[in-house]
């Protein structure tokens, strides 16, 4: 794919939320481990930085999205 092709895909529209919730969780990440000191932070920031990066993934895979919603909106029913 390149990386320059792999950018442009990272900001499309349909992926746009994903890219810039998984780097913001990214940042805080590394703020929390060096700055902050703050261990349960951290981990917080990386369980929502994974959560990020299966949306994001989830992306490339058709309809995958949409299923990934309708089972969990089942589910709380």
């Amino acid at each position: 794919m390149g990386p320059l092709k792999q950018l442009k895909a990272m900001f499309e529209p349909k992926r746009l939320i994903a890219t810039v919730v998984m780097l913001l969780f990214i940042v805080l990440t590394l703020c929390a481990v060096f700055w902050w000191n703050r261990r349960g932070l951290a981990m917080l920031f990386c369980i929502l930085q994974s959560l990020a990066m299966t949306w994001y993934s989830l992306s490339y895979i058709p309809f995958a999205r949409d299923a990934v919603i309708k089972c969990f909106s089942s589910c709380l029913e």
